[in-house]
């Protein structure tokens, strides 16, 4: 889809609002960024025992399941390589070098948590809402009851910054952990995110564009009180079977399709107004093509999750501006722990139905202490083997599941990606370098791609992300580009790769369509000419390959 017709995003009451007590005690979790993170990076240990190469070398069929083989890097991706060490310890030629790198996609964004603090708080003025001075959220006026109106913040210093730490992770109060934090800042400022969900875009579009990315999946929910509705109207039956021809008859769930398509045209009209697409001097967002995944609320009760995931992926079938369904709120939620594997069991029966359609979970985004050690064992195996997720969001707890090594060798064979947000992971569980299973997933030959999860929260951007994980895990420029390159390998773009076979096993070599071609280089005709006219995924990746040779260039003779 391209950002002129995207999504409805609901009332952030389908998203995360809970607030609880996380069992992972009172620790603040401040994530480092810029120059300061640079000074708190210590030297990368080895991996454990059961991640080293030995192994992770094959699956059953016998067959590598290790990192790839990479082909020689180029001279110019030497001289870029030779470039980015001598920035090491220049900060500002870091940020610059990690800015302009081309990205690739971000594949794992929630809209809401992606607008910036700074722009919610103007909107939340621009609508003449009001702040609750207890809890600092936003609220429909009169301003009554000592609350403020939010208008009050473009002048007053003091209550702008109060509202930017209530808003986000930046210097959040002490006694509150990062979990909690995070999540109970959805709830704080949704009366501002429902409103203009095209303004939202805009703004984050234009933002992935400045940080040099070149496509961008995120995620709202579309039809929420629609779908509510029906839920509440069809009521549970616990064989996905008649519940789903519950939803089906009469045309009810097409009426809900309807509807998200609907919202999704009124939302890309307003985004459209607002990049400015349709006049002379356009935004860079106008240019960034989009799709939509559609969020399923995990904490609601079971015929709401069933009702919204079948909305998602019939959705998804019907219309191309939306690919997927993704399940949100905290994993380690009471009703999202008690009802996993039904959820899972809901996404193999509902996946079956909508072959077309793509899922996406997040799983395992929990950490010993949060949960029970039981809670650890098997999230991200159900999502994988009973929920037949194409990508895996987080993946924080991979070496606490049940046979974990063999989970990691299904991945890899599989090609099942992993969407690895860095400043998310230590912000909410407090988990980054070596304790984070990067190293590992990559020692298994899983697919890894790098994304922000909530950059306005969390007070960061995808180029953060990079410099982060190269500092942290010693990457060097050939890494970093194979890393952008998988972004749009295993995004939901249709149409056949760029590149042959599994290029996370293999490296990343061109389909035959296109292996004489020097890569990114014009316009190629012929067979390779053709397959980028016939797949928006070939044609994704091209571009990239021709942004990454001009970046190249510029980093010629710079070290």
């Amino acid at each position: 889809m391209s950002p002129g017709s995207p999504s409805h995003i609901a009332r952030p009451v389908d998203h995360v609002q809970v607030t609880h007590r996380s069992r992972i005690g009172r620790r603040r979790v401040l994530y480092p960024t810029g120059a300061a993170a640079l000074c708190l990076l210590t030297a990368l240990s080895a991996l454990p025992a059961a991640a080293q190469p030995d192994e992770a070398r094959s699956d059953k069929a016998g067959r590598a399941a290790g990192p790839a083989v990479r082909p020689p890097a180029t001279p110019a991706e030497a001289r870029t390589a030779a470039y980015l060490e001598s920035a090491r310890n220049d900060p500002g030629r870091l940020r610059d070098f990690f800015r302009k790198l081309p990205k690739g996609g971000d594949l794992h964004n929630h809209l809401s948590g992606a607008v910036t603090t700074e722009y919610l708080i103007e909107l939340a003025a621009q609508d003449g809402l009001c702040i609750e001075k207890k809890t600092m959220t936003a609220v429909q006026p009169p301003c009554k009851d000592g609350a403020r109106p939010a208008a009050d913040a473009r002048t007053d210093e003091a209550f702008h910054e109060e509202l930017v730490r209530a808003w986000s992770m930046e210097d959040f109060p002490q006694g509150e952990s990062g979990h909690d934090h995070f999540f109970a800042a959805f709830g704080k400022f949704g009366e501002v995110t429902w409103r203009h969900p095209g303004k939202l875009l805009a703004e984050v579009a234009e933002h992935a564009a400045q940080q040099n990315q070149s496509y961008l999946e995120t995620m709202a929910t579309p039809a929420s009180e629609g779908a509510k509705k029906l839920a509440e109207e069809v009521g549970w039956d616990p064989d996905p079977a008649r519940m789903h021809r519950k939803l089906l008859a009469g045309g009810k769930l097409d009426r809900l399709v309807a509807q998200a398509r609907e919202e999704a045209d009124r939302t890309g009209a307003e985004f459209r107004t607002e990049a400015r697409c349709d006049t002379a001097h356009p935004r860079r967002a106008c240019r960034l093509p989009v799709r939509w995944i559609s969020q399923v609320s995990r904490g609601s009760s079971p015929e709401r999750v069933f009702t919204q995931i079948a909305l998602g992926l019939r959705l998804a079938e019907r219309d191309p501006r939306f690919v997927a369904v993704n399940l949100v709120q905290p994993e380690d939620g009471e009703s999202a722990l008690r009802n996993y594997r039904l959820q899972m069991r809901m996404l193999n029966y509902l996946g079956k139905q909508y072959p077309k359609a793509h899922i996406t979970l997040h799983a395992g985004e929990l950490w010993p202490g949060l949960v029970k050690p039981e809670d650890l064992s098997f999230h991200i195996g159900e999502a994988v083997n009973v929920a037949k997720a194409e990508r895996i969001g987080h993946g924080v707890d991979l070496v606490h599941e049940n046979n974990w090594q063999k989970l990691a060798r299904t991945m890899a064979r599989r090609e099942t990606a992993v969407e690895v947000p860095l400043t998310s992971n230590a912000q909410i569980l407090g988990v980054k370098g070596d304790d984070h299973p990067f190293n590992t997933y990559r020692a298994y030959g899983v697919p890894v791609v790098l994304s922000t999860d909530d950059p306005g929260i969390s007070r960061t951007d995808i180029s953060h992300e990079y410099q982060y994980a190269s500092t942290t895990y010693r990457l060097g420029y050939p890494e970093l580009k194979d890393l952008a390159r998988a972004s749009l390998e295993y995004a939901f773009l249709p149409g056949r790769s760029l590149w042959r076979g599994n290029p996370t096993r293999d490296g990343y070599r061109p389909t035959s369509a296109c292996a004489k071609e020097r890569l990114g280089s014009g316009s190629p005709g012929g067979a390779c000419g053709r397959l980028l006219a016939d797949s928006p995924k070939a044609a994704a990746q091209w571009r990239l390959e021709s942004a990454a040779a001009t970046f190249e260039r510029t980093h010629v003779g710079k070290h």
